[in-house]
Order: structure tokens, then C-alpha cells, then sequence
């Protein structure tokens, strides 16, 4: 086993949120996405306060002002980021490309697909060619 496959294997949390090299299991993949939504549901709780449930929301947002809207957009290039570095290295455990992230954009049965590939079907067996396994045992 190469130095290379060492450092994506132990690449720790920066690369399981911001790299695109590599595979991830689907517990991961699962993790991840529970922690953005528990993020999300403290960062608006914290600054939208009850905007969300609110009838008319874009009425609404303009009395949250300039820096609650920054932090709102921040968060959400970050989340974008992270939730495309994930989708990639599932789609990588799954030995397909990095382009079927953008299956999402098909209406409908694009998201539902997504939703199965990545959260539900069991990635391949042993080193594919987009690295090592992740179950596996070293």
C-alpha cells in the first residue's frame, strides 16, 4: 500500500468534508447529512428565529438583517460544498463518476435516485478505481 492510500485513508475530517478524493460509507454519508440538519436547525433557531414557519418568509427576512443574512448565505456555500465533496466520494464508493452528482438536476426522479444511490445501495467491493475500501480492514 502506497503513502498516497495512507493519507486519503487517514485524511480525517477535512477531507470527509471538503475533499473529493476517496470513497465513504453510507453511515458516513448519513452522519454528515444529520449533522447539517442539526446545524441548520440551531443557526435558524439562533438568528431567523420563527421566520421558517411564517406564512410569507421573503416578507419577512429583510428585519434579520445585513449580518444574519451573511451568516445564512455563508452557510450555505459551505453546506453546498460539503454536501458535493460527500455525494462525489459516495458516488466514487459506488465506482461511478463524479458527474452523477448531477443526476439531482433531473426533475424528480433525480433527487429519488440520489436518495438511493448514495443513502441506501452498498458501495462496491474491495479497491475500486476511485480508492481503497472503506469497510475494509488494513
Amino acid at each position: 500500500m502506497s503513502l498516497n492510500h495512507i493519507a486519503l485513508r487517514r485524511g480525517g475530517m477535512a477531507n470527509l468534508l471538503f475533499g473529493f478524493r476517496g470513497r465513504i460509507t453510507r453511515a458516513k454519508f448519513w452522519l454528515v447529512a444529520l449533522g447539517i440538519f442539526v446545524v441548520e436547525l440551531v443557526l435558524y433557531a439562533a438568528l431567523g428565529g420563527n421566520v421558517a414557519v411564517l406564512i410569507d418568509p421573503p416578507k419577512e427576512l429583510p428585519p434579520i438583517g445585513p449580518v444574519a443574512s451573511t451568516v445564512f448565505l455563508a452557510f450555505g456555500v459551505l453546506v453546498t460544498w460539503i454536501s458535493l465533496a460527500v455525494a462525489v466520494k459516495r458516488y466514487h464508493d459506488r465506482n461511478k463518476s463524479a458527474w452523477w452528482v448531477l443526476i439531482i438536476f433531473v426533475p424528480v426522479i433525480g433527487a429519488l435516485w440520489y436518495l438511493i444511490e448514495c443513502g441506501f445501495l452498498r458501495g462496491t467491493d474491495g479497491n475500486n478505481d476511485y480508492g481503497l475500501d472503506p469497510l475494509a480492514r488494513y
